[in-house]
């Protein structure tokens, strides 16, 4: 991405066009967005997501915020971990705020996840409605790469997190082996957008998702930007020969 052009897909766009454009794409698909999750993975994704949770080790009393949660896929994991936390240790209830720029996937997700310690809110990942070195952990799973900035939403990540705040990125990325990385093209280019045709009557906007992995920065680039966001000790763990990662990163 340029200083003056945004990537939407494979195409580079006005950045004041593309939230416009994303938030589009998500209108559309918000009411089958898990179904497809589950369709284009095989359901992988809910091991991923798993992991994801897991590594994150939500505490008794802590405030986690969980940016882009659109259908609280990943909040409602945490919870589940949260309560068997406390269930141990005692305490207070965690606090998991999910705060998505899209009013229609917090709709879905608000009448699918009925967790007492889940909050909803809607918000920019760039700008969040949240003050200075407020939370305990963050996390972003499948959302970054759909931000328009992505190295402002990584600072405003680090803006939110307390000193010692833990930060998750989930995110699909570049398969590792040659090999792989040409299955995974042919199917993501083939399969994905015509599965999203059948099944969520809507081509286009999972055409624009495959697009966007495309151009998502490569594991070690995107570790490289979460440092320069001020994280440190960064890193990555591949998941399904790097079709997917999970990234971190500390707030020190």
């Amino acid at each position: 991405m340029s200083d003056t052009r945004a990537s939407f897909g494979f195409q580079d766009v006005d950045p004041t066009d593309k939230p416009r454009l994303v938030r589009g794409v998500f209108d559309r698909v918000a009411s089958r967005y898990d179904l497809m999750n589950d369709l284009m993975s095989a359901g992988v994704h809910r091991a991923w997501k798993d992991m994801t949770a897991a590594r994150l080790n939500p505490q008794p009393g802590e405030r986690i915020i969980d940016c882009a949660g659109g259908t609280g896929d990943i909040a409602k994991r945490l919870a589940k971990l949260a309560r068997a936390a406390k269930a141990r240790r005692g305490g207070e209830d965690a606090e998991i705020l999910v705060v998505d720029y899209n009013a229609e996937m917090v709709g879905v997700g608000r009448e699918r996840v009925a967790e007492a310690e889940i909050a909803w809110a809607v918000g920019d990942a760039q700008r969040l409605p949240l003050p200075d070195a407020c939370a305990d952990a963050y996390v972003i799973a499948f959302g970054i790469r759909n931000v328009t900035d992505i190295p402002t939403a990584l600072r405003e990540a680090r803006r939110v997190l307390k000193r010692g705040g833990r930060f998750l990125c989930l995110e699909f990325s570049q398969p590792t082996a040659p090999a792989m990385r040409k299955a995974y093209d042919a199917y993501s280019f083939n399969v994905i957008p015509a599965v999203g045709g059948m099944v969520a009557q809507d081509r286009e906007s999972y055409q624009y998702l495959v697009e966007s992995i495309r151009r998502f920065p490569t594991q070690d680039r995107f570790a490289a930007m979460i440092a320069d966001a001020g994280f440190k000790r960064e890193g990555y763990t591949n998941l399904t020969g790097g079709v997917a990662a999970l990234h971190h990163g500390w707030a020190l």
